[in-house]
């Protein structure tokens, strides 16, 4: 395994430096200077990052594009993936690597009660995974980390069209759906050490919501098929022919009696209760309802998590609403199909 470590910056000047030399001591290190203003490129370099220059600002998505193809021609076949900012520990780095397979896609999750992390972005970090891990069938601690080891492989098959805070999105739920498997590895998050994040609780959230709103609509569609499928087999040839010998054998002790028309529609009613009992109790209605409500409570959460995030306050409202509709464990654990898995390492 060769890993490089890139990591896009945009104004990161007073943190670049130190980020760079903690992060050396473990890969070589490509820093992308995305438009950047002050000397963060000079700041890059006197701490022994190569850099890769922008002329003017494209974006998070296009600068990991700029990096990941930097790293790849340098012989990478892994690709460190961590923010300028410091809010990322670069000795981390060793427990992502200790992780990565050929067709795995390493993430760094943090804990979403972490105090590093703003008030409203803990909060907007469960709500999202929480309809990524609904759209893909994961199950996910932290999908919006940026601190992730990509395989270089990946980037062959899953092409990331979307801009942006949208880009890790993307790539994980496109790398599920083509049966790459996702493991998450605890990390630590730090206290931000610059003056405010890259990150647009309204223009980036709306950005990400989108595309988590249509990979629901699919999922949505997949679900009901699956559905239709259920229902429909209940009235093929074999089911009918099974449902009516019950019936006649249920029936058969009061053959040729004035009940033997009642217990034939008592074992019919059965037959149909247990049905509908089953698919009650079906694992896929219970995620369907699960998403559908926390769906539509969304129009109240967002709200409180932009306030949160702007004002810095810990509205005690959206932590008791995230915390009753957003939970993973409302989702139940992962299907065996997803290869989802946590390493219990670090930290």
């Amino acid at each position: 395994m060769t890993p490089f470590i890139v990591v896009p910056a945009h104004d990161e000047a007073p943190t670049i430096g130190n980020v760079v030399r903690r992060a050396s001591r473990h890969a070589p290190v490509i820093v992308v200077d995305d438009g950047s203003r002050d000397d963060t490129a000079q700041a890059a370099m006197r701490a022994g990052a190569e850099v890769c220059r922008h002329a003017r600002r494209c974006g998070k998505a296009a600068a990991l594009h700029t990096g990941v193809v930097a790293a790849r021609a340098r012989g990478a076949t892994h690709v460190v993936t961590l923010d300028a900012d410091g809010q990322h520990d670069p000795d981390d780095v060793p427990a992502l690597l200790g992780a990565a397979a050929v067709r795995t896609l390493v993430i760094g999750a943090r804990a979403s009660d972490s105090d590093a992390l703003p008030a409203g972005r803990a909060g907007a970090m469960v709500v999202a995974g929480f309809f990524v891990n609904w759209a893909s069938g994961l199950s996910l601690g932290d999908t919006q980390s940026g601190f992730r080891v990509y395989p270089v492989a990946i980037f062959d098959e899953v092409s990331a069209r979307r801009g942006g805070f949208v880009f890790e999105t993307e790539v994980l739920l496109a790398a599920a759906a083509r049966g790459w498997a996702v493991c998450e590895v605890p990390v630590r998050a730090l206290p931000r050490v610059a003056a405010r994040s890259r990150f647009r609780p309204v223009v980036d959230g709306v950005a990400v919501g989108a595309h988590l709103g249509a990979r629901s609509i699919v999922r949505v569609a997949i679900e009901a098929r699956a559905g239709a499928r259920a229902i429909a087999a209940v009235v093929t040839r074999d089911r009918t022919r099974e449902r009516h010998a019950a019936m006649l054998e249920g029936a058969a002790p009061y053959a040729g009696g004035v009940a033997w028309g009642m217990m034939l529609g008592v074992v019919a009613a059965r037959c149909a209760g247990e049905r509908v009992a089953a698919w009650w109790r079906h694992r896929r209605r219970r995620r369907a309802t699960a998403a559908a409500s926390a769906a539509l409570a969304l129009p109240l959460v967002l709200p409180l998590l932009v306030l949160a995030e702007i004002t810095g306050w810990r509205l005690r409202a959206a932590r008791a609403l995230v915390t009753a509709l957003y939970s993973q464990t409302r989702l139940d654990a992962a299907p065996a199909a997803a290869a989802a898995m946590v390493v219990n390492t670090v930290s």
